[in-house]
């Protein structure tokens, strides 16, 4: 296997795709997988990163709402008592002012203006800020005259001017200041997690530190290699451990980035790493400073300056995860709006027909391996009820009420999960969560398939597209298994709010198929 041809290109997504292979579990891997004891250094600092940080991309797109929605206001204000003849139609007269709030954010856009150091340094960019909003307004001014009739004198003009020009140049001012103070709490930053010890990496930290605004954290290393070849402390940074205990470091801290600092023609071991670490739900970068080789620009990313190969994305970040739950919240009320006289129906049924509480809860994993507890409408004897689930459910096991029968066949004992969507412990759309035991015949999922743990890196969902494709019910073989977790990848892979709504529709007529749910 050799990554880099005869052109010196990196092969990003041939590394990619051999990580991320549906693979039988190999009897090695096994014990790698599960969780590890973390050293008590590595536990302390994991736990100073517990509370998440705020991303950058969220804070820009805040912005730029902030900044659209304020233009947008003084517009309408300036517009009805600065014009000497304002347009009764108010229409014509919002649709050209919020043309022109767009036009102006678009415009700092271009001008680079939405940039963390160009926002940390207003007075520098404070002219393009100016001439972009007086552009904008031009634009607005005639537009107005033209679609709505309306027309301002030159000194309404100016007001105008003068108050979007203050606003922008206040609001600027206080955002620098409030950038610097989320640097300096560690709220607004970017937490990274070195991997691999040496001179490699005290270069890559050398790097990262001579950034100018650099909103990297480097919260520690990991690298399996003894201290004669990988020090203890690495350009000031503690080694915190191995790369075993750097998954169970990176599913307690709150990590935003995996960097590698690896030669790129070291492929079998950034292969062997990435087949452990790819199933974080965090970006993995292989640092390219110190190759030698000529890329294309596209080839690479960076951070600051530093050069970078993109291996692994997060999956549903920044505003895609706030879209999708906002999917969620609404979808799940309507449900529940729509469902709650067959919910009240279930649950007086399950109490009249069998002793015991209306609902189950369950220990299952969660988003990054979280333990959450979700809901069920109970469908076995309380005194039959396996909270585990080592033993999974069969057809026609004694355990199963009459009325539990029926609630599963139809899956009316999954809709208490609508609550666990409210709560955001589920989505509606995702991989399905599996109890923390849950396993077939003796072993665990995760003993089944190296990659089973990939399927956290979203949160669980109500159904999923494993279930729209007929994997519903019991998984009693290997081959079901690594079934449901490739077609759970390859909803990841390729998620999209279009994607969660089609599989949202189709599942009531897949529910039609009961061959598989007992």
């Amino acid at each position: 296997m050799n990554q880099l041809g005869k052109s010196d290109q990196f092969d990003v997504e041939s590394l990619r795709r051999q990580a991320s292979e549906i693979r039988p579990n190999e009897p090695g891997h096994q014990a790698a997988q599960r969780a590890v004891e973390l050293n008590p250094l590595a536990r302390q600092i994991a736990e100073q990163f517990r509370d998440n940080s705020y991303s950058p991309a969220m804070l820009i797109g805040q912005l730029r709402l902030l900044e659209f929605a304020s233009l947008l206001a003084i517009g309408l204000l300036a517009s009805m008592l600065l014009a000497p003849e304002p347009t009764q139609n108010f229409l014509p007269r919002f649709a050209v002012i919020a043309f022109g709030a767009a036009l102006v954010v678009l415009l700092l856009q271009l001008a680079d203006a939405y940039q963390i150091p160009m926002l940390r340094a207003p007075r520098r960019t404070m002219v393009r800020v100016l001439t972009c909003w007086a552009i904008g307004l031009t634009a607005t001014l005639g537009l107005l005259y033209m679609i709505a009739g309306e027309s301002h004198t030159a000194g309404g003009a100016i007001a105008w001017l003068a108050a979007g020009g203050l606003f922008l140049t206040a609001e600027r001012q206080l955002f620098a200041f409030g950038i610097r103070h989320w640097g300096r709490n560690g709220v607004m930053e970017r937490r990274a997690v070195i991997i691999g010890g040496g001179e490699p990496a005290k270069q890559l930290v050398r790097a990262l530190e001579q950034q100018p605004d650099n909103d990297i954290r480097i919260c520690g290393i990991f690298d399996d290699r003894r201290s004669e070849r990988s020090p203890k402390v690495v350009a000031g940074y503690p080694k915190l451990g191995t790369f075993a205990e750097l998954v169970e470091f990176a599913r307690l801290a709150r990590i935003d980035m995996l960097i590698i600092a690896l030669p790129a023609t070291a492929e079998a071991r950034i292969l062997e790493l990435l087949r452990k670490l790819w199933v974080l739900p965090v970006d993995i970068r292989l640092a390219a400073h110190t190759n030698r080789l000529r890329f294309r620009p596209r080839s690479y990313s960076h951070v600051g300056a530093v050069p970078m190969f993109d291996i692994f994305d997060k999956p549903i970040r920044d505003w895609d995860s706030v879209a999708k739950r906002a999917f969620d919240i609404t979808f799940a009320l309507v449900a529940l709006v729509l469902l709650w006289p067959l919910m009240i129906a279930a649950a007086i049924a399950v109490k009249v027909t069998s002793k015991g509480p209306v609902l189950f809860r369950q220990k299952r994993h969660g988003f990054n391996n979280e333990v959450i507890e979700i809901l069920k409408f109970r469908s076995m004897y309380t005194d039959m009820s396996d909270q585990t689930a080592v033993k999974a459910v069969t057809k026609g096991d004694p355990r199963v009420t009459p009325v539990g029968r029926f609630l599963r066949k139809s899956s009316v004992d999954e809709l208490p999960q609508l609550l666990n969507v409210l709560r955001g412990e589920l989505s509606l759309v995702g991989p399905r969560p599996h109890a923390v035991q849950a396993q077939t015949g003796n072993r665990k999922y995760v003993d089944v398939v190296e990659s089973y743990f990939a399927r956290h890196r979203v949160k669980p969902g109500v159904t999923g597209w494993a279930q729209i494709n007929g994997l519903r019910g019991e998984l009693d073989s290997d081959e079901k298994i690594r079934a449901r977790t490739a077609y759970d990848l390859d909803y990841i892979e390729n998620w999209s709010l279009f994607f969660d709504l089609k599989i949202l529709f189709l599942t009531p007529i897949r529910l039609l198929n009961t061959e598989n749910a007992y």
